[in-house]
Order: C-alpha cells, then sequence, then structure tokens
C-alpha cells in the first residue's frame, strides 16, 4: 500500500513565511536526477518556493545529471544584475556533495565575476519540522482507512530508509533521526537501512525487521523528492508483501512539496542572508584526514570533484565499504 500525501494549494498559498532581511537571489541547488518525475518534482518546488515571495528570484539548479547547472544559474542572477548572491544546497545530510561538490561549482561559477559574493546556506538537517512532517504522516496511518485491520503500532516495525553516502558523519544523522522519530512513538522498534553505497541495505533492513514478528512494516523513505531511487523502494516493498502476505505493508511517499519543507528552506534562507550557519565539521572524515596530516593543507570545504556514474556499485560488498570510508578523496 502506498499512501500518496498532496497538500490542497489553499494550505500553501495560505503559508505565512517570515520576512527575508535583503532582497537576494536565491539559488536552489538539488542534487540533479535523469530521472524525468524527479526532476520535475524538485523545479515544481522551487516554483512553488519562488510564489509565495516574488520579492527576489529563486533560480533553480542542479549539481549534476541534469540541467540547468549551478554555473547557468549564477549567469542568470549576473544577467539581472545582483552582485550578492544566496546559494542552498536543496540537501538533507551534510555528505560529500554539500560539504565539497556544491562549493567548488560555485567556486568555479564565480570565478570570470569578481564582483560577486556568496552567502552560502547550510543543508535542511535534523530539525523538529521535519519531524512534525513524518510524525504527521505516520498519524495518518493509524486511521482505518490506513489499516484496516486496526494493528497497533505495538505491533508494527517502522523501517526507516536513507539514500546512503560515503561520509559516515551524514549516515550517523540518518541513524540519529531515525531514533528520534521512535522514541515515544509507540512503534515495537525502527530499523535503520540504506537504498545504496553503505550498509545495511535495504533487504537487510528487512530481514531485521522481520525478527520481530511483526503484523505490520512501515517503510519511511527520507527523501526529498521522487526519483529512481525512490521507485526501486517501493518495487522492493511490493516484492517483500509478495512473500510475506500475512504481513501490512506500508510504503511511505517521499516528502514532496511539503509546507513544512517550505518553512525550513525559508529558514535556512534567512540564516544564509545573515551569515549564521553552522557547519557540524567535529567529525567531518576530510577534517579528520587533514588533522592526520594526509594533506598539508588544512581542512576547509573545498576539494577536488570526482564522480563516477557506472552502474557498478564500489559498496556493494561490505568489507569493501568498510576499507573504504574512512579514505577521504
Amino acid at each position: 500500500m502506498v499512501i500518496v500525501n498532496s497538500f490542497p494549494e489553499s494550505i500553501l498559498n495560505s503559508l505565512q513565511l517570515p520576512p527575508l532581511p535583503y532582497q537576494r537571489p536565491l539559488l536552489a541547488i538539488g542534487h540533479g536526477t535523469r530521472n524525468d518525475r524527479g526532476r520535475q518534482t524538485f523545479l515544481d518546488f522551487v516554483e512553488t518556493y519562488q510564489q509565495l515571495d516574488t520579492s527576489r528570484p529563486v533560480i533553480p539548479c542542479f549539481l549534476e545529471l541534469t540541467e540547468p547547472t549551478i554555473q547557468q544559474g549564477v549567469e542568470a542572477c549576473v544577467k539581472q544584475g545582483y552582485t550578492e548572491i544566496t546559494a542552498l544546497p536543496i540537501l538533507l545530510f551534510a555528505a560529500r556533495h554539500n560539504k565539497f561538490d556544491v562549493t567548488n561549482e560555485l567556486d568555479r561559477s564565480r570565478s570570470p565575476y569578481p564582483q560577486l559574493s556568496f552567502n552560502y546556506g547550510r543543508h535542511f538537517g535534523i530539525t523538529p519540522k521535519i519531524i512534525e512532517l513524518w510524525r504527521d504522516r505516520l498519524a495518518e496511518l493509524d486511521k482505518p482507512e490506513y489499516n484496516p485491520r486496526n494493528i497497533s503500532r505495538t505491533d508494527t516495525v517502522l523501517l526507516f530508509v536513507g539514500r546512503g553516502s560515503s561520509d559516515p558523519d551524514a549516515n550517523g544523522d540518518v541513524y540519529k533521526l531515525a531514533r528520534i522519530m521512535w522514541e515515544g512513538s509507540g512503534y515495537k522498534t525502527v530499523e535503520t537501512c540504506f537504498i545504496g553505497i553503505t550498509h545495511p541495505r535495504l533487504e537487510e533492513g528487512f530481514r531485521r525487521g522481520y525478527l520481530y514478528q511483526p503484523k505490520r512494516i512501515i517503510v519511511l523513505p527520507y527523501f526529498l523528492f521522487t526519483g529512481t531511487l525512490m521507485e526501486k523502494i517501493f518495487n522492493i516493498t511490493v516484492q517483500q508483501q509478495e512473500q510475506y502476505p500475512d504481513i501490512d505493508f506500508t510504503c511511505l511517499p517521499e516528502m514532496g512539496i511539503a509546507p513544512q519543507l517550505l518553512q525550513v528552506i525559508r529558514a535556512r534562507e534567512i540564516e544564509a542572508q545573515l551569515g549564521k550557519v553552522a557547519m557540524n565539521c567535529e567529525m567531518c572524515k576530510f577534517r579528520l584526514a587533514a588533522v592526520d596530516g594526509q594533506n598539508g593543507h588544512g581542512h576547509h570545504h573545498h576539494h577536488g570533484h570526482h564522480h563516477h556514474h557506472g552502474n557498478s556499485d564500489p559498496y556493494a560488498k561490505l568489507e569493501d565499504y568498510h576499507q573504504r570510508i574512512w579514505n577521504a578523496p
């Protein structure tokens, strides 16, 4: 069973956002996907945010895989005569893309325009509004139309699915958020897993969930937008339903265009404009590598841009993952 959660236009239109300190253009930077639906959902999200406040342009762009690129987004700001730009990564956690790749692209894009200055904001992270969003959606699943067998939370396992990162700090945040979601919720337990890169993978998450002999499993994919990986999560859940017909399976959708996310992005935009951005660098593996003397430049958030887009998964084997995970690229 898949619950499609949409918000009436009236709710979005009535959303009151605090005013911006400055009328600077906003570069809304998404990861990028080859999935057309995923790309369009991001563009729709940015357009919705723009319509809530038309006092300055909100320009969507992507780090990789599709256009418009960050370079094109910067050029759009320059053509409109702006010299100060706010750039926000529309990303859930502070992994490599946020810490290095986006900043590298911004540096490259800015190099032809010495007059430009950037206020770089932070990722969404673990924040009360996102916790509120998921708790509201889980409360919906207690209603008879979504729980016809009236299965209690004490007989339900929550399966929290992250994207997966090669950054241990980001993966740790997924576990932290899953724990916060579960604490006091009444569910039998929460299992945390990932759809790619790191471990345990989704199939292993299901296997662990079955050890509790649940009557119901709720899959919570921790994703902003739809795309290839969301479709993979849905498909694997359907396969599990077929193998275990006595268990009720519910797979929630991605967050999508939700009022809480629009409130979070406004908060991030304001703190970026005011220069009040805090990055958690204490556990960053790149900082630790610098401390260990593996490079002579100290820790800073500007490193080389390396991407591997082949079909093979370099971390498919757990032993390979553990051998490479703490090596800074």
